[in-house]
């Protein structure tokens, strides 16, 4: 998976949007104004959040990604190069729990969505 079809698949999401917090080169999606993927500037692959540090963990071990950069433990990197399944699989993961993390307010404005279609 490239740069572009990450972006791609991130700005099909229900209420994503994008944004460049950390300076030109780092392409940052948010839902409610919370991150819940990012491509670093030098860092190839892209950064998504995991329920737990247990399944960052278990996902670094197992060696699908890396501990994402400047994040908190709870979130891995994967490459580009990562089985293109897996990548979409955790960036709909990613969404659907900080999605789940806003208010009902905000979670009323946006569009349907099910991680496991």
């Amino acid at each position: 998976m490239t740069r572009e079809r990450v972006n791609k698949l991130c700005g099909a999401l229900p209420g994503a949007e994008w944004s460049e917090p950390f300076g030109p080169g780092h392409d940052v999606w948010k839902v409610g104004d919370k991150i819940f993927a990012a491509i670093g500037a030098k860092t190839p692959g892209v950064s998504v959040k995991t329920p737990d540090i247990e399944t960052a963990s278990m996902l670094i071990e197992a060696g699908v990604g890396v501990k994402a950069p400047y994040f908190h433990r709870s979130w891995v990197n994967l490459p580009f190069d990562a089985d293109q399944d897996e990548l979409t699989h955790r960036i709909h993961r990613s969404y659907a729990l900080v999605r789940a993390s806003l208010t009902k307010k905000a979670q009323a404005t946006l569009a349907p969505f099910d991680p496991d279609a």
